[in-house]
């Protein structure tokens, strides 16, 4: 049976040539559907991996009670000075030996400004003061230097300056009505932070009419299961009524919801395409088939069975599918891989990432490439071993 399936499979796979039409449309079909599963998931793997990469086990996001965004949050600075002295918060001395938390209280909110590719979008805007650096410790100043409390100045992160237009250091920019002076760049380990721009906290409150409130308080832990004592603490403190969320989980959630359309849309492009991929493997190989009618007759009246005439064809389809998997994947490799883009995130602001091509995408991309070329070939190869032996040698005449 073996060494039956293996002299028509290497029979067919050597006139492969002959039919080079006919198997150039299906692997360039099996190519395209692959190398649109890998884009569109690899953009979806970049922006995950991004948020997923920002949150820390031992850092807390406080926001107040029963928000789930920075977006709506809001805390009075009485109660971020309270928050600040709850237990469970790393804290240090400063010059006079005075305690100082690890407690960053910010304020959120998006600038709708022009891309460089001209069109309109939401920058994210973060208002600090210095104990945020201390907090994201990641967080590292590449061009340029931090802003000067109490000026109207940004610092914007990496991710930031090549999405938008105009936040190059020196460059100066309006927002709600005040003139920024950009005066540094930042990085933050490839994470979603890049995707921000930085000011004062007091400014900000002035500039977007805050007030006295906070929209959320950054903490690092004295260790992640100290999660657990501050916010026993919290609930105990009728002066405070907010909500914890651990700053990985928080991310995590927001990575699902922002990618979760992605995954959805890449899927569906790959499997309308797949299907126009298997019909063009059917047509291709119900031809072969078709053309080979006496050769096969003539296999199967020297003693070939109809297993071995079923496995070949199969094996044909399988291997056009292969080499158009391995085409599309390679591509989708070399075209994406690494390459930078602007999403947006839950909050309708851009969050600059780069594609992800894992093992495992190109692995998931040449699986559907196989399976397109077994249903695509296996209705032609059980027609090749059905067909009648007379028939197929009346077809010698």
């Amino acid at each position: 049976m073996f060494g039956q399936i293996a002299a028509i499979s290497l029979t067919n796979l050597k006139t492969l040539s002959s039919r080079l039409g006919a198997s150039s449309v299906v692997v360039v079909g099996v190519a395209g559907v692959v190398f649109v599963l890998t884009a569109l998931l690899a953009m979806a793997n970049g922006l995950k991996e991004t948020l997923r990469s920002t949150g820390e086990a031992d850092r807390v996001l406080i926001l107040g009670k029963g928000s789930r965004s920075e977006i709506n949050g809001s805390i009075t600075r009485e109660q971020g000075a309270v928050l600040a002295g709850e237990p469970g918060i790393v804290a240090t001395r400063d010059a006079q030996n005075q305690r100082v938390a690890l407690a960053s209280g910010e304020i959120y909110a998006t600038a709708n400004l022009v891309r460089r590719d001209g069109k309109r979008a939401g920058l994210p805007l973060r208002g600090v003061g210095d104990a945020a650096f201390r907090v994201r410790p990641e967080v590292t100043i590449t061009e340029g230097r931090r802003f000067e409390p109490g000026r109207f100045e940004l610092v914007v992160g990496d991710g930031a300056a090549r999405v938008f237009a105009g936040l190059a250091v020196g460059d100066r920019i309006s927002i709600k009505g005040a003139t920024f002076d950009v005066v540094g760049h930042f990085a933050a380990a490839g994470r979603a932070t890049e995707s921000e721009a930085w000011m004062d906290v007091d400014v900000m409150a002035n500039v977007f009419r805050r007030g006295p409130f906070l929209q959320s308080m950054l903490v690092r832990l004295e260790s992640p299961d100290a999660l657990a004592t501050l916010t026993a603490a919290i609930d105990a403190d009728r002066r405070l009524s907010n909500s914890l969320f651990r700053e990985s989980d928080f991310y995590a959630a927001q990575s699902e919801a922002s990618t979760r359309l992605m995954t959805i849309v890449g899927l569906a492009a790959a499997a309308i395409m797949a299907i126009g991929a298997t019909f063009a493997a059917l047509n291709s190989l119900y031809a072969a088939v078709a053309a080979r009618t006496r050769e096969i007759a003539i296999l199967r009246a020297l003693g070939f069975s109809s297993a071995a005439v079923i496995v070949s064809v199969l094996a044909e389809s399988l291997t056009l599918a292969a080499l158009g998997g391995v085409l599309g994947a390679g591509l989708g490799w070399l075209a994406f891989d690494g390459a930078s883009m602007a999403s947006v995130g839950a909050t309708y602001s851009q969050v600059a990432f780069r594609f992800a091509v894992t093992p495992q995408l190109l692995g998931a991309g040449l699986a559907l490439a196989l399976a397109i070329g077994c249903v695509g070939g296996l209705l032609p190869a059980i027609r090749a071993a059905r067909q009648s032996i007379v028939v197929g040698l009346r077809a010698l005449a």
